[in-house]
């Protein structure tokens, strides 16, 4: 499930990065930031690293600042991907944290979420967060999908998405290659009733958006550009 670029570059984790707080949410730790009054909100499904990763709350940050209310939650229990941890062990990791466990938990987010007041929601998801998000757009539950560097995601589950869905890929990732999600978009562009679209960002590898290097300047505009694309994508169908 996970592949040798989804481990390139990890983050440092910081559990006190960020503007925001860390609530319980739909019984999981969650970063949260913006009103808590909005009645829109977006999630954000983390890669393997988990939500204590600084450049993903920057963007929850960055997010929230155009009148979101933007919940990260912690899909790994205070488990994150650390194949650096003495004893770790792949395998027994990613049977502990299945995509399937994900799209559960995430579904319980957001109803917790809309027993609060919040009406829509908008879902991004990076590499195994991505694949969790090819799970859950097949529920109603939420308006609007963004998958950012996704892992393996499968033409059956996107025979089966409900919402409007933008996939962002890199052109040098072995994980999910420019070819595969292509082709994904050439399936989402036959259901006439769902809008979607597939970008491939020239010169970045998987992970780009998040686990960009800081000293890389073509690296933060890439992703700067890609954060800007999944805002506008939200903003066009959640108004905030």
């Amino acid at each position: 499930m996970l592949g040798p670029q989804c481990c390139e570059n990890p983050p440092s984790l910081s559990p006190s990065c960020g503007a925001g707080s860390v609530q319980e949410i739909g019984g999981l730790k969650t970063y949260v930031i913006g009103s808590q009054d909005s009645k829109v909100a977006i999630l954000l499904i983390a890669d393997a690293f988990g939500y204590e990763a600084p450049n993903l709350r920057k963007l929850a940050d960055k997010v929230a600042a155009s009148g979101f209310l933007v919940v990260v939650p912690d899909f790994y229990y205070g488990d994150p991907y650390a194949p650096d941890k003495p004893g770790f062990d792949r395998e027994s990791w990613l049977k502990a944290h299945t995509t399937e466990k994900g799209c559960e938990d995430a579904k319980a987010v957001i109803s917790a979420l809309k027993s609060k007041g919040v009406s829509d929601v908008g879902v991004a998801g990076f590499c195994w967060g991505g694949m969790v998000l090819g799970k859950l757009a097949k529920f109603d539950c939420i308006k609007a999908a963004v998958v950012l560097h996704p892992g393996k995601i499968t033409e059956e589950e996107i025979n089966e998405v409900k919402c409007p869905i933008a996939i962002l890929g890199a052109e040098n990732d072995n994980f999910a290659p420019p070819e595969h999600l292509k082709h994904l978009g050439e399936i989402l562009s036959t259901k006439a009733e769902i809008d979607s679209y597939v970008k491939i960002f020239p010169g970045v590898g998987h992970g780009w958006t998040t686990r960009y290097n800081d000293d890389d300047e073509f690296a933060v505009r890439s992703a700067q550009e890609s954060h800007s694309d999944m805002l506008n994508w939200f903003t066009k169908y959640i108004n905030a």
